[in-house]
């Protein structure tokens, strides 16, 4: 897809692995308006984005998410691209919890749900552009789960399976492509919880994410991801050559 002159939507953006996207592509030549539900961090995140747009909002709230929804297309009809990047995890043993379930709920709805609800309301008007995006970051924890990441494991996993969905879904509307990013353990304070401080910049991510627009490469490893996404690649190729010979 073209790489300059968007106006992407970014959740998330106010900090971490999203301020790093906004930063790389405003500088490429777009328009950038981000999302955070924190109001100061937000205005402080604007300040290294000349020319952006915040709009505040807790995506983990249907309400909110709605109002972005309808705030982006009647003040912002141009954006052609929205990033669903805001995610929610929690670090901890089943064997040490009485309440995953209600973590698993937090991580679900941030994760998935808000993304599938988000995605559904804005779609007609992507729909109705020349050239648009949907670009859904999920995790390296789609290539399997961790016991100190018991539930977000598993959300990242419902991501990437409906992401594929969505891209079969529009595979034959040309004007609107399905992303789906996949970083590894990234030094955020989002993350620090996980073990972020021993990850890799938020930049490489936001890096990998441009080359991989660039290259209309819909799914995009990052870092250590690669050799995961490099040796399920391998196996899928095999077994589709032992079907063929079949």
């Amino acid at each position: 897809m073209k790489t300059t002159g968007n106006t992407i939507f970014i959740t998330g953006g106010s900090a971490g692995i999203g301020l790093a996207i906004a930063k790389k592509l405003i500088a490429e030549g777009n328009h950038i308006i981000i999302n955070g539900r924190n109001q100061e961090r937000l205005d402080n995140a604007l300040k290294e984005l000349p020319g952006a747009v915040g709009i505040q909002g807790d995506f983990a709230v249907e309400a909110d998410r709605i109002r972005v929804a309808e705030e982006l297309k009647n003040n912002h009809p141009e954006v052609n691209v929205i990033i669903n990047n805001a995610g929610a995890a929690f670090a901890y043993l089943l064997s040490e919890t009485a309440n995953a379930h209600e973590k698993a709920m937090t991580e679900m709805n941030v994760n998935y749900i808000a993304i599938i609800h988000f995605t559904e309301l804005m779609m007609p008007h992507l729909l109705q552009k020349e050239a648009a995006a949907v670009v859904n970051v999920s995790s390296l924890a789609v290539y399997g789960s961790h016991k100190f990441l018991p539930t977000y494991c598993a959300t990242k996993a419902a991501l990437h399976s409906y992401t594929v969905a969505l891209r079969y879904t529009y595979e034959d509307q040309k004007n609107v492509q399905i992303y789906e990013l996949y970083p590894p353990t990234v030094n955020t304070e989002f993350s620090a919880e996980i073990g972020g401080s021993n990850g890799i910049p938020a930049s490489e991510v936001a890096e990998e994410l441009f080359m991989g627009l660039v290259k209309n490469q819909f799914d995009i490893p990052v870092g250590e991801v690669k050799k995961y996404a490099a040796a399920v690649g391998k196996a899928m190729a095999k077994l589709a050559a032992q079907e063929a010979n079949s």
